[in-house]
């Protein structure tokens, strides 16, 4: 089993570093998900996150830096500077305007670094988490010389991503205290991934929704976003089927759901839902949980909730489908996926 430590504790916090600087992985808390870290400057470290979430080497992993406040000068631009080779201004808008914090930017990147991170492409997906375990740990590895970490969702590939030290330690508990130390930082505020907007094309181009809205995003850079083109460059998170339990997810609209359950009454089994309150269940068989009516407060709880119903056993997971509001655009897009 993996080793599991406070990270509220200091020595913890640099044992991690010192293992991330021995090319080890570590899992770390962000404001968004728990991150499966490694030296992003390591090409062997790398390739063994792919290993472990068994994930393809050409699907890019986003590398998390230190915030530019704890640099001796340069902002962000020197902060992004080891691995970007060119910061457009409205790039430069957003990092100020959202960093640290749940927002990715795709860069174009130096061609002599971060290449098996970026999956082999020119590019590199960049960004700054605002959790204080995640600063803590960037700030110590830099210490041992780790500009960067590289650090996908701390779960296997394609299922629900981890927001719980205790949802890393049982995705990979087949890996032993040598192999993995996760720095338990509690559970994630935020809950689902980073916003990424791709700046590596001169315009602004919005590759997976978050929490930031489009019209957020377009009030601090100054430009419209982009939506996805084919030219765009791979980036995590972005295939048609992820973020998937065990379960089927089905997404439904409210009078489908209970028209469903009224049909199956009392008899209904292997089926799960979560949905807003008032969804009337007659059978005693069928978990269910209350979808809040804040598109905050669910994207905190979603993937716990996913897990806590699949871990149920049952065959189906019924979901209502979120509001169209774009507030609800990457709760959304994560049960679109999902249920894809």
């Amino acid at each position: 089993m993996p080793r599991v430590l406070s990270a509220n504790d200091a020595t913890h916090v640099e044992a991690a570093a010192q293992r991330l600087a021995a090319g080890s992985l570590v899992g770390m808390p962000t404001e968004t998900v728990y991150g499966l870290a490694a030296d992003a400057g390591n090409a062997s470290a790398v390739h063994r996150v792919f290993e472990a979430k068994g994930r393809p080497s050409d699907h890019p992993l986003i590398v998390h830096i230190a915030p530019a406040a704890t640099l001796d000068a340069g902002g962000w631009r020197a902060a992004v500077a080891p691995y970007a080779s060119e910061v457009p201004d409205f790039a430069l808008a957003l990092m100020e305007r959202f960093w640290p914090g749940p927002l990715t930017l795709i860069l174009p990147r130096h061609p002599e670094v971060a290449a098996v991170a970026a999956g082999g492409q020119s590019s590199v997906g960049l960004r700054c988490p605002m959790h204080p375990a995640a600063q803590a740990l960037l700030v110590a590895a830099r210490a041992h010389g780790v500009l960067g970490v590289a650090a996908p969702s701390a779960n296997r590939f394609g299922r629900v991503s981890p927001t719980t030290a205790a949802h890393v330690a049982e995705e990979f508990a087949d890996l032993g205290e040598d192999q993995l130390l996760i720095l338990d930082g509690g559970a994630c505020p935020v809950g689902i991934e980073s916003t990424i907007v791709d700046a590596s094309r001169g315009v602004p181009v919005l590759l997976r929704p978050g929490m930031l809205t489009p019209a957020e995003l377009e009030a601090a850079c100054g430009q419209p976003l982009r939506d996805r083109d084919a030219q765009a460059p791979k980036a995590s998170g972005t295939l048609a089927s992820h973020y998937a339990p065990r379960a089927t997810v089905r997404l439904m609209t409210a009078q489908q759901l209970q028209t469903g359950l009224d049909m199956l009454g009392k008899d209904a089994k292997n089926i799960a839902v979560y949905a807003s309150a008032g969804v009337r269940v007659a059978s005693k068989s069928v978990p269910v949980r209350s979808m809040p009516a804040s598109a905050a407060a669910c994207a905190q709880e979603l993937f716990a909730v996913l897990r806590e119903l699949d871990a149920t056993g049952v065959r189906l997971i019924w979901v209502e489908t979120p509001p169209s509001d774009a507030a609800w655009d990457g709760v959304r897009d994560r049960l679109q996926r999902a249920a894809a």
